[in-house]
């Protein structure tokens, strides 16, 4: 590995499992310190423990992203254990495939909740860390990563909601791009 992202810190929300823990993996072998994020304790434990046996760093993290107030110890946690905020890599997401016809206003919810929600919630607290380190003067180079899917672009039988949500991650990345 090539060590770009040496000095580097970063949260990845979702990060007990999937593309989440593969992106904690690759940032800490390349020198970022990361924050794995997940509800799931024990995945996220799983996932530091790998990194810090490779020689990386890490910390678990269960926030939980759809609260405004709990994502804040995110932010915390990375500014506390490493130093610094230098990125967040939302990735946290759930599906409740369903039919539309068969989908409760609880699916919908939770879907929309964590995609939408849970990627504002994070963002916005480290967006204001950011723009409080440069009104004292301080560099900053923020990074905010959104992952989406191609439901959100062409939709998705059977998950209405979870397509919805990922195409409004697209307009919301846009809009803060």
């Amino acid at each position: 590995m090539s060590g770009i992202c040496e000095g580097r810190v970063a949260i990845i929300t979702g990060a007990g499992g999937g593309l989440g823990a593969a992106h904690a993996r690759v940032l800490a072998a390349e020198g970022a310190s990361v924050v794995v994020n997940d509800i799931n304790e024990a995945a996220a434990a799983e996932v530091v423990a790998e990194i810090t046996a490779a020689g990386g760093k890490a910390v678990v993290n269960t926030s939980d992203i759809t609260n405004y107030d709990d994502s804040l110890n995110a932010v915390k946690q990375a500014i506390d254990s490493f130093g610094d905020l230098h990125a967040v890599i939302n990735n946290a997401g759930i599906n409740r495939d369903r039919m539309f016809a068969s989908l409760s206003e609880a699916d919908w919810d939770q879907v929309i909740s964590v995609h939408l929600k849970g990627h504002f919630c994070i963002a916005s607290h480290a967006v204001q860390y950011w723009r409080h380190q440069s009104k004292l003067g301080n560099p900053v180079s923020g990074r905010l990563v959104n992952t989406t899917s191609g439901a959100g672009l062409q939709g998705s039988v059977g998950q209405s909601n979870y397509a919805a949500a990922k195409a409004g991650m697209m307009g919301f990345t846009r809009s803060l791009a």
